[in-house]
């Protein structure tokens, strides 16, 4: 911190020389008098945002190109996708427990029902392509912009309905966390 302090007053002088500015124009500009503005480029007097908003004001740059502030990482998330088989998920949610938000992209080739379990309730929305979704005795597919919904309890499977891939957008709560496990037919 004290670095970064330091080198405000030397970053002042140079920003202000940039503009051809005067002390005592940028004095007239601020309302600061001469002599601090001077024990500010000096180092002799630290920096404050009283001090310092009115410069980059006159000078119309950021705060942080006064103080040369270190740059702050890429805002962007990369979300880091997760190849299980003939399907890609990818974590929309960082945070362990609550509510989980995933991505799911399933091959064409991803096609055949495999109907597991699990506690919890699962929600999905088809976001391209045609899903597939065999909930129980039920087998239905779902075009783009549909929605299901159902108790994880009853064995099910979703994918693809063999015409190309699906992507879906998958919410559900902790309990739906958990491992899927293989569930017996009914009736069989």
């Amino acid at each position: 911190m004290e670095e970064v302090l330091a080198a405000v007053g030397p970053r002042l002088k140079q920003i202000r020389k940039q503009h051809n500015c005067t002390l005592a124009e940028l004095s007239a500009t601020t309302g600061i008098s001469v002599s601090t503005l001077s024990r500010l480029e000096s180092g002799q007097r630290k920096p404050s945002l009283e001090l310092l908003l009115p410069i980059a004001k006159a000078h119309q740059v950021p705060l942080d190109e006064l103080v040369d502030a270190p740059l702050i990482g890429d805002p962007r998330v990369r979300m880091k996708p997760i190849k299980q088989g003939r399907r890609t998920v990818i974590p929309l949610s960082q945070q362990p427990g609550g509510l989980r938000a995933y991505k799911m992209i399933f091959d064409a080739r991803d096609s055949v029902p495999d109907p597991r379990t699990h506690e919890g309730y699962e929600w999905f929305y088809v976001l391209s392509g045609i899903g597939r979704l065999v909930l129980g005795e039920h087998d239905v597919l779902l075009k783009t912009g549909e929605v299901a919904e159902f108790d994880t309890r009853v064995p099910h499977w979703f994918g693809s309905a063999g015409k190309g891939s699906v992507e879906l957008l998958s919410l559900f709560g902790p309990q739906g966390e958990r491992m899927h496990v293989r569930a017996k037919p009914r009736g069989r």
